[in-house]
């Protein structure tokens, strides 16, 4: 349809609506104006068989209301088939635009909202870059129309906090609800908002108890990514209501992490985006090995260059170059934690809201030695992020080292909770290995460093802690074994951790574990730093 053609059909749908309400309106008041009528009907010299009608008892009033209607239909039908997509690989498929941007066409021309008030929106919307979700209003199961509110109140406070998450996009909440009370088609309901994955559920509410259930789809596939059922006694409905809402939220952004990374993975480099190019690399950040951690490198690295501003991506960086030195041991340690926090620092500059940014800054600041600004940026982040599980573990780090041990427990824990299937893993299980040693509790060491070497059973530096725990607790034998294994899967962790004192550690803490290691059979003539 020409543009000329396009604004006198719109300026005749736009009239068509007026003569509806208008009709509509005289025939529900019954104005009937005859006298006007037959003048114009005179003047018009209508055939006598028209007005044949008029007698039978026609209401002409029906007229424009019939014509309006007719004009409003057609407008209906053609603007459905203009906006037909075609299957994803064609050519013509709309592409996004920056979050929030209207819909960009084929021909690279983005659509302004005129437009699309003119021609209607698409019947399927692009994909933002970053993972998408939409929250469908829980169902109520309770048969009881006054607990309506509760199943509402709770889904608002899910979309509500996911919001707050800078590494989704989120539709609102006005979008959403619109799907309230209808059978939906999950893939339907995808297509029609522009987002990857649907979370949708129900609430029971009986006299004592609310059963809630959940499950997060990719529409993709149709595949559910993640699925609980909570059962809570129905106490103060407010606590309970939040209680509920954080529940969720914990289990849904980590699920949804695995998910993109999982989905980045099954894609061929070159055809990678910023944002997928930066999961890849948090892909091969969780797996251990210098390889692996290279590769994540080079994906933060291609991230950064598609998208300089890329904060995140600048953080995840941070981590590659910090793992050289800590957990790698290919460069020196001081010169890595340097050249990381420059890195950091960096990507809190471009985006001082994202938490990831503060997270990575609060471990180069703690690993550094400096645990008070390591608290303070683990901390925003937290503000940023509450739910955010590395700043967690930041948090727990800096505690930790500074002789916070409890708080440090207590911090790390709940960094766990928030992402049990986090790949790295056997890293956080170090820490809380480390933790119970300096509360002098062994046994519960010894437990923890265990578990941490049955995760992964190549990560060297967890052998020390095991021996040292080992002896500790009056198991020498056994920490001899241990300690032997460490020194011959990886030599040089003695010159970085034991004969020398590396930043974090507080001069008491690496006596108290050199105590340890003498005790499993390490040898005199140390030197420390």
């Amino acid at each position: 349809m020409k543009e000329g053609t396009r604004k006198l059909w719109y300026g005749l749908r736009e009239h068509a609506t007026h003569w509806v309400i208008g009709g509509t309106l005289l025939a529900l008041t019954g104005f009937a104006p005859e006298e006007w009528l037959a003048h114009t009907v005179h003047g018009l010299h209508i055939p006598d068989s028209v007005l044949h009608l008029w007698a039978a008892g026609v209401d002409v009033r029906a007229v424009p209301i019939a014509i309006g209607m007719a004009v409003i239909a057609i407008g209906l039908l053609r603007q459905r088939q203009a906006f037909q997509l075609v299957p994803a690989s064609g050519p013509s498929v709309p592409r996004a635009g920056p979050a929030g941007a209207p819909p960009i066409d084929a021909a690279g021309t983005a659509k302004t909202v005129e437009q699309l008030l003119v021609q209607g929106y698409p019947d399927a919307l692009p994909l933002p870059d970053k993972p998408s979700i939409a929250v469908l209003p829980f169902t109520n199961m309770s048969g009881d129309p006054e607990h309506e509110y509760f199943s509402d109140g709770l889904t608002e406070d899910i979309i509500t906090e996911l919001s707050h998450s800078r590494t989704l996009f989120v539709i609102a909440r006005n979008s959403s609800f619109s799907y309230k009370g209808r059978a939906v088609d999950v893939r339907q309901v995808a297509r029609e908002l522009g987002v990857r994955y649907v979370l949708e559920g129900s609430v029971r509410r009986s006299a004592e108890r609310v059963r809630v259930t959940a499950q997060l789809i990719d529409a993709e596939s149709g595949s559910h990514v993640w699925a609980e059922r909570l059962d809570r006694d129905l106490a103060d409905v407010f606590v309970l209501q939040d209680e509920i809402t954080n529940a969720v939220i914990e289990a849904v952004e980590p699920a949804v992490r695995e998910a993109e990374r999982e989905r980045s993975s099954r894609r061929p480099p070159e055809s990678l985006r910023a944002w997928e190019s930066y999961h890849r690399g948090l892909w091969h950040l969780a797996s251990f090995g210098v390889a692996n951690n290279e590769k994540a490198r080079s994906f933060f690295q291609r991230a950064i260059e598609l998208d300089p501003k890329f904060a995140a991506a600048h953080a995840g960086l941070a981590q590659t170059i910090v793992a050289e030195g800590v957990l790698y041991l290919t460069r020196d340690l001081r010169e890595s934690l340097d050249a990381a926090l420059v890195v950091a620092q960096r990507a809190v500059a471009l985006d001082p809201a994202d938490a990831n940014a503060h997270s990575a800054l609060a471990e180069l600041l703690g690993r550094l030695g400096d645990h008070d600004a390591g608290l303070a940026e683990a901390r925003r982040a937290l503000a940023i992020s509450p739910n955010l599980a590395d700043a967690y573990v930041r948090l727990a780090a800096s505690l930790t080292y500074s002789g916070r041990y409890q708080e440090g427990l207590e911090a790390v824990n709940r960094g766990i909770r928030l992402d049990p299937r986090n790949p790295r893993l056997y890293v956080t299980t170090q820490l809380i290995a480390i933790v119970h040693y300096f509360l002098r509790d062994y046994a519960s060491a010894v437990e923890t460093a265990e578990q941490a070497t049955r995760l992964y059973p190549d990560f060297p530096s967890i052998h020390i802690w095991l021996a040292a725990a080992l002896a500790q607790a009056g198991r020498q034998p056994e920490g001899r074994d241990v300690l032997r294994k460490a020194a011959a899967m990886a030599p040089r962790l003695f010159d970085v951790y034991v004969r020398a004192r590396p930043p974090w550690f507080r001069p008491e803490d690496h006596e108290h574990m050199l105590d340890g290691l003498r005790k499993a059979g390490w040898q005199a003539g140390l030197t420390r730093r």
